[in-house]
């Protein structure tokens, strides 16, 4: 077979594919626009859950369950998918013994801890002690239910009707207010573990935590209330719904605040390389010194948790939500694309882990007041006067076109002030030296056609100054005999004899 006719059925092998693949598309997208889309039957049949006494209360409950299981089933892969990560991260195989791949490895790490041994301090203040773990585990999970995961959906019953449910518990007007609240509180469980425990290395790490949290959450606050301003209400329902294309999303407004809301997300949550409230090396394991069993479990399940809790707020804060593509034309890809994000950032979360050391306790205070505070502020105020002079004008144009400004201003702001002039001073100079073509030896340039030529003319006197010289020692051993005729005129008086 000719190579032109195997080009040829190598095109219509992959014209082929990609139709199929469009085709499957198509097909799966039109049933589930058929099952889910409440624009898709006849709104004779169509019936809202707000609207019916027994779905306002059966489906909440039914809803609240299944997203009980899941948060829970998401913290037990959770812990595998970063087991998993940082031994690729570290050319290790990691859990691979149980189950298929290891995927079972959870429901082994589970039976272990509810069958530990469960040792409690003698001296410790035995009520806090019980009630921390659950003042750090109930937050992560209610944090999430003002975050609408999805549109709403259609579902059928027995009664011939189609129902719209929200994919959310509730969207009240005040969900960022409640961010706030509740991520809050989870720190007064790693302070009272540390305190009740009455162990030192564990007060110190509950000290740790409240000191970390004051500094932090005041960046935090002002970072969510970037997406406050700009879309005018705090219903996290209207902010995802602002955010519908890839081109709105907020963090290609202001991705200062975002980066901001990242970073203090990871110390909220006590993730490396914020994790100063249990720093092995320092402190044991910190405010949790003193756990063992499953109060030890519910700790590492609030902090899993939490690292999807934050995921799912910073998807919807500044990444768009559940919206990417065909969301409008099939709801139930919304929550499909809502956990797509989350699981990057929960890869994030692991990679930084892995990548990067734990900060000194000073630094990390000084980053939280000195620098993340600053720009938190210097964030709000690029937001708050592109939506001043964008909403004076009328058009969008404007606010885009001030927002690039400000974030021109923002990058040549940061690369001055956070330059080091020596440090530039001395990079230059290594520059230098390796683009040197004298240091290299590198045959380029005008530069080294000169050098070349002068060293020719000032070799030539050199050169004929040598060749004269070599030409007397060759005519100066012409001259003298050989050395055979040297041992052959020997004088007769020294050759012996009487």
């Amino acid at each position: 077979m000719s190579t032109p006719v195997k080009i040829g059925l190598g095109l219509v092998a992959v014209v082929v594919v990609f139709a199929a693949l469009a085709a499957g598309l198509f097909v799966t997208v039109s049933v589930l626009q058929a099952l889910f889309d409440p624009n898709f039957v006849d709104p004779q049949r169509v019936v809202q859950c707000s609207a019916s006494s027994t779905c306002s209360v059966l489906w909440p409950i039914v809803f609240g369950v299944i997203f009980v299981l899941v948060i829970v089933t998401g913290f037990a892969y959770t812990t595998l998918l970063e087991r998993k990560f940082i031994a690729w991260f570290q050319q290790r195989v990691g859990p691979n013994r149980v189950g298929p791949l290891g995927l079972l490895q959870p429901a082994a790490d589970a039976i272990k801890l509810i069958f530990k041994e469960d040792i409690i301090p003698d001296k410790a203040d035995k009520p806090i002690y019980y009630l921390a773990p659950l003042l750090k585990t109930v937050p992560a999970l209610i944090v999430l239910a003002v975050v609408p995961l999805g549109p709403s959906i259609l579902l059928p019953w027995i009664d011939g009707f189609y129902y719209v449910v929200p994919l959310g518990l509730a969207d009240v007007n005040v969900g960022v207010l409640w961010l706030l609240a509740i991520t809050s509180i989870g720190t007064y469980g790693i302070t009272l573990a540390g305190w009740a425990s009455n162990n030192k290395y564990a007060m110190l790490g509950g000290l740790r935590a409240s000191a970390q949290m004051i500094s932090y959450e005041l960046s935090l606050g002002l970072a969510m209330a970037v997406p406050v301003m700009i879309v005018g209400s705090m219903s996290l329902g209207a902010i995802i719904e602002a955010q519908k294309y890839i081109h709105q999303w907020f963090v290609f407004q202001n991705p200062l605040a975002a980066g901001i809301l990242i970073l203090t997300l990871f110390a909220e949550v006590s993730r490396a390389p914020f994790d100063l409230v249990e720093a092995e090396q320092e402190l044991t394991a910190g405010f949790m010194t003193e756990y063992s069993g499953m109060k030890f479990a519910m700790f590492m399940m609030a902090e899993y948790i939490g690292m999807i809790a934050v995921g799912v707020i910073v998807a919807t804060m500044y990444f768009g939500g559940y919206h990417f593509f065909l969301v409008d034309q099939a709801p139930i890809l919304g929550p499909i694309f809502l956990i797509g994000k989350v699981v990057l950032f929960l890869i994030f979360f692991v990679w930084a882990r892995a990548t990067l050391p734990r900060v000194r306790y000073d630094r990390l205070m000084a980053l939280g007041w000195k620098v993340l505070l600053p720009l938190a502020l210097l964030a709000v105020t690029w937001t708050a006067i592109a939506t001043v002079i964008g909403d004076a004008s009328g058009s969008p144009f404007v606010y885009t076109v001030v927002s690039g400004i400000f974030f021109v201003v923002v990058v040549a702001g940061g690369f001055y002030f956070l330059r080091d002039p020596e440090e530039a001073k001395t990079r230059a100079e290594e520059a230098d030296l390796a683009n040197d073509p004298i240091v290299t030896g590198e045959r380029r340039g005008p530069v080294w056609t000169a050098l070349n030529v002068v060293g020719g003319f000032v070799a030539i006197p050199f050169v004929l100054v040598e060749g004269l010289i070599r030409g007397l020692e060759t005519v100066e051993k012409a001259g003298q005999p050989a050395k055979s005729d040297e041992k052959a005129i020997v004088p007769k008086e020294t050759t012996g004899g009487d």
